[in-house]
């Protein structure tokens, strides 16, 4: 059973599309379990009926026609509960529903699974037989362990459809929309580009070539090089391959020739493809039909093939990297968007950004907040490659993606877009006010910045400080590692564009959802692995380099603070301390005119949470990472979006936490600042400033709508806010308590999500 199994899951991998796969489906698996039937049900949700979409054995003109709500018939049972139903006298049981149509009134037997995907029942698998039948668990494994890969395939297509308007059941889909996660709040509309990374033949986007003779020149120079490279390598091994193994490359040769992939590539382009299309196209159509075959040596083909295609895709990457333009309001679609992907795009033409993995806490979210650009994350499904080109609205409030919308979506969104203008005008008029309570407490909003565009936007909206700049950034939009010289010039413009306010600079933070393309750490589980301050000591030439760069940029200014991150022992603190003293000192023999820092400690683990009285005797100041630290505490990875509903701030164990730290920081007489995302969430910030956390450091974009929320209020409802919250046992419960404070206090509209329900 198990080889058969795998004979299916090969050839529905081979499928065109979702029709020949639910052939294969019912067809396959008929034979397999002996049965009279086989049928698929899929869910149509502009009906809410689960529609008989192929069948063998049932009458096919019902396909298409019959269907079933969840509360009629055993396919409507199979869907409700979630479950496998296993009938031998299906026709007594009280759910069973006669469709006439389907003339299966002779079928007695009846065994139906669901196919289930991120927890909703997106269709049923059925057999049926003539005799009463109690099917084996053997069979109900079987069909099992098969709705579970068809409902991947099914979920895939339902998403291709919704680019065109279209459901897997052929109905058109108004709106259609791919819910991902919130990344960064706002709403924009815009032309999708979907960006890929290099030589992956199964991301390539459907695109149309401008010249058709040009692009298959385009194409044979590039495959000719790819030629030149395999002679070449026949060449180098000759001494080392006997003649019967360097045969295989003449095989290479030959499948590059104008008479094999290289003209199925040709005749694609002929008809208006692109290269890269076309040849991902070909490649993938050989690759899966070599996959199924029966024969060791023809599977093992398929890696030639995709190795050889993925050279030819290389050279035309890089030939048209020069060449690609981007549309005005472009907004980037990628399955993993990064920050140097963000970088490639002009400043004034993109307005948004969605990625199909990831979330809200991703670096790359955190960035595009930065950056003011509304953002959507975690969107599983999304079929990025083909919404190249199209028009989509990217609701970051509410984490949705519509593609083909409306007028009268584009309308409603367009008014949305009003509303934001005007908000952020009203904003401004408090850009220069201090932000204090109604009844005068004081507290200050700091900004998180990675490139200068943060800084220049900080200025503008009244920022107090730099709370965090993450040095990193610059880091991962180069090739290798800057020079002293280049981290100086570069921290020096930050410096000085703040001065005289403080500037936080947190030491390389790299790792986790920070890779550096020239220094790849691969990890099982990078987030306890080789990350922040555990590289720097690892290599104390990286670490020296940079905090000497920090000094030597802060002489004029002396507005440095120096930040130490993911500190998980207080050895870390004290050989951290000491570099940088012996930075300091080597830079004075030197003859640079450089002062001392103040020294800070990020709490990002909870164990030093635990260990504040150790830290504040040895740090100058504490900021609390609440990202990580959330992370961390709830043992929820922030990059996932399958568990990205676990992940909150607000939790009222963190809560706890960060109240504990507050007490103890403040009795040592340290400063105390927050630099997570919980610093920018308005009705978060309340509780933070109520805690007695100094410094609140944010996205420059949250900065006013935090301001607004705070002037509104005295602090001492404040206090009487977070002793409540501290006293609830769910993160639910906290949020309706906030909200219901902020709305009494008349400024609901700068927090709620839901700005388009």
């Amino acid at each position: 059973m198990l080889e058969t199994l795998r004979s299916i899951i090969q050839e529905v991998n081979g499928a065109r599309d979702l029709t020949a796969t639910l052939n294969i489906i019912v067809r396959r698996v008929q034979q397999a379990l002996d049965t009279k039937v086989c049928s698929v049900y899929l869910l149509e949700k502009n009906l809410g009926r689960y529609v008989l979409m192929d069948t063998v054995g049932l009458n096919n003109a019902a396909v298409g026609r019959a269907s079933l709500s969840p509360s009629e018939g055993l396919v409507g049972l199979v869907a409700q509960r979630a479950e496998p139903v296993n009938l031998d006298k299906a026709r007594s049981h009280p759910r069973y529903f006669y469709i006439p149509e389907t003339k299966e009134e002779e079928f007695d037997s009846f065994l139906g699974v669901p196919v289930i995907h991120h927890g909703q029942v997106l269709g049923v698998l059925v057999v049926q037989q003539i005799e009463s039948r109690v099917f084996v668990p053997e069979d109900e494994a079987f069909l099992i362990t098969l709705s579970a890969q068809l409902a991947g395939v099914i979920a895939n297509a339902e998403a291709r459809g919704a680019v065109a308007g279209f459901s897997p059941t052929g109905l058109h889909t108004p709106d259609p929309s791919f819910n991902g996660v919130p990344g960064a709040p706002g709403v924009v509309i815009g032309l999708a580009v979907a960006v890929y990374p290099p030589a992956d033949l199964t991301v390539i986007p459907t695109r149309t070539c401008k010249n058709i003779q040009i692009e298959i020149k385009f194409f044979n120079d590039c495959l000719n090089a790819v030629r030149i490279d395999i002679s070449e390598l026949k060449l180098k091994v000759k001494g080392q391959l006997r003649p019967e193994e360097r045969e295989l490359f003449d095989a290479y040769l030959h499948m590059l020739s104008d008479n094999a992939l290289g003209a199925e590539v040709v005749a694609l382009i002929a008809q208006g493809n692109w290269a890269q299309g076309a040849l991902a196209q070909v490649a993938l159509a050989h690759v899966h039909t070599m996959e199924r075959m029966d024969n060791d040596y023809l599977r093992e083909r398929a890696t030639d093939i995709k190795d050889l295609c993925s050279r030819v895709l290389f050279y035309l990457q890089e030939k048209q990297k020069n060449s690609l333009s981007y549309p005005d309001r472009c907004i980037l679609v990628s399955e993993e968007l990064s920050a140097a992907m963000l970088a490639e795009v002009p400043k004034d033409k993109l307005v948004g950004v969605v990625s199909a993995k990831g979330s809200a806490h991703a670096h790359v979210a955190i960035l595009a907040r930065a950056m003011g650009l509304p953002a959507v994350m975690g969107v599983v499904d999304l079929p990025f490659a083909e919404l190249d080109g199209k028009q989509l609205i990217l609701d970051g409030y509410n984490g949705k993606v519509f593609s083909n919308p409306s007028q009268a979506l584009r309308d409603r969104y367009q008014e949305i877009v009003r509303e934001e203008v005007q908000l952020s005008t009203e904003l401004e008029t408090i850009k220069d006010l201090p932000c204090e309570t109604r009844d005068g407490y004081r507290v200050q909003l700091w900004v998180n910045t990675g490139l200068m565009t943060d800084v220049l936007r900080s200025r503008e909206r009244g920022a107090e400080g730099i709370g965090l700049f993450r040095t990193e950034v610059p880091f991962m939009l180069r090739e290798r590692f800057p020079t002293e010289s280049e981290q100086t010039e570069i921290y020096r413009q930050q410096l000085e564009a703040f001065h005289p306010k403080m500037v936080t600079m947190r030491t390389l933070d790299i790792g986790g959802d920070k890779p550096l393309p020239y220094f790849p750490i691969d990890e099982e589980n990078p987030f306890l692995g080789w990350r922040g301050i555990r590289v720097s000591m690892d290599h104390p030439e990286l670490f020296l380099g940079q905090v000497r760069a920090m000094l030597r940029a802060s002489v004029g200014f002396n507005n440095l603070q120096i930040l130490l991150p993911m500190i998980s022992n207080v050895k870390e603190i004290d050989t951290s301390v000491l570099l940088i003293r012996r930075a300091h000192r080597e830079l004075l023999e030197e003859g640079h005119g450089v002062n001392m820092p103040p020294i800070g400690v990020m709490i990002e683990v909870p164990a030093m949470a635990f260990q504040v009285d150790a830290i504040v005797k040895r740090a100058d100041f504490v900021s609390v990472g609440s990202n990580d630290l959330t992370q961390y505490m709830l043992a929820v990875d922030r990059n996932n979006p399958r568990v990205s509903n676990l992940f909150s701030n607000l939790h009222p164990a963190m809560l706890g936490v960060l109240y504990k730290i507050a007490v103890e920081v403040r009795a040592a007489g340290k400063k105390l600042s927050i630099c997570g995302e919980m610093a920018g969430n308005p009705g978060a910030a309340v509780l933070l400033m109520a805690m007695g956390f100094d410094i609140l450091s944010m996205n420059a974009t949250n900065l006013l709508r935090v301001k607004s929320v705070i002037r509104n209020l005295t602090f001492v409802q404040a206090q009487e806010l977070l002793h409540k919250a501290l006293e609830q046992e769910d993160t639910d419960s906290v949020k309706a308590l906030i909200d219901q404070e902020l709305v009494n206090a008349g400024v609901e509209r700068l927090l709620r999500s839901s700005r388009t329900s």
